[in-house]
């Protein structure tokens, strides 16, 4: 899939108005939100974003198995009780945020010696680690910093979170034939050409692939910049975090 973000800009003040969907920061911080809320949110980062983290740290030198470790440490640390508790949001945007936590633990570790090993006593997150370090040696990055191979992969990530939610919402309404064949126009529409084998593999007409593959790109933006605002601090920020992360794949 292409990776453009030309036509996703101006997703600023005028857009939102008042109805700014709730940050990452806003849920993490917002002592009124339940604890529940708070460790799902925790989780399901960590369940999205470990392999940023953990490609950071093999582009920075460290073994599969340490980069594992510390990972692994690292996350439970974020699963703690109080894990976040000298988060602030004026540190800047979550994914600088997170990087910038690992960085301090991995300074932490390197003081004191005390790598949390994987499954000790706390709960195992799901690193799957014969893929993270085989999809780390196909890393087409052989000029990217750390930083920026973890930039890739974070937006990677939040694009593959985005397509996920997509699917599940064609799922949900009997449409899975419908998203299976015309996801891979998310970023890029058809050809004109196309059209005729698209309308008869699905039992439609061409106008009609046409509403449904414009619908589906429509939805696909309106999640993509949702999960980016969900990231930020402020619908300010919404634009440059997008051109930034879409950068990323130019490297």
């Amino acid at each position: 899939m292409s990776h453009e973000s030309d036509h996703l800009t101006g997703v600023g003040l005028e857009h939102w108005g008042d109805n700014f969907p709730s940050t990452h920061w806003s849920i993490l911080l917002d002592k009124t939100v339940t604890s529940s809320a708070t460790q799902e949110l925790l989780e399901r980062v960590c369940d999205h974003y470990w392999y940023p983290l953990y490609a950071y740290l093999r582009k920075r030198g460290r073994s599969s198995h340490d980069a594992q470790d510390l990972v692994q440490g690292f996350l439970c640390k974020m699963l703690e009780k109080d894990g976040l508790a000298n988060a602030r949001p004026d540190r800047g945007r979550f994914r600088s945020y997170l990087l910038g936590g690992l960085k301090h633990y991995v300074n932490d570790v390197r003081k004191h010696d005390t790598a949390e090993k994987r499954g000790g006593g706390k709960p195992t997150l799901s690193i799957k680690e014969e893929m993270a370090e085989e999809r780390y040696q196909n890393e087409p990055a052989e000029s990217l910093t750390a930083e920026r191979l973890f930039d890739r992969e974070w937006a990677m990530a939040l694009l593959q979170d985005v397509i996920e939610r997509l699917r599940g919402e064609y799922e949900r309404r009997g449409k899975t034939e419908v998203f299976e064949n015309l996801s891979e126009f998310l970023s890029s529409k058809p050809e004109k050409k196309t059209y005729p084998l698209l309308a008869e593999k699905l039992g439609v007409s061409e106008g009609n692939v046409r509403v449904i593959v414009n619908r589906m790109r429509k939805r696909y933006r309106e999640l993509l910049v949702e999960s980016i605002a969900q990231t930020v601090d402020s619908p300010e920020e919404v634009d440059a975090e997008l051109e930034y992360l879409f950068s990323s794949f130019s490297d």
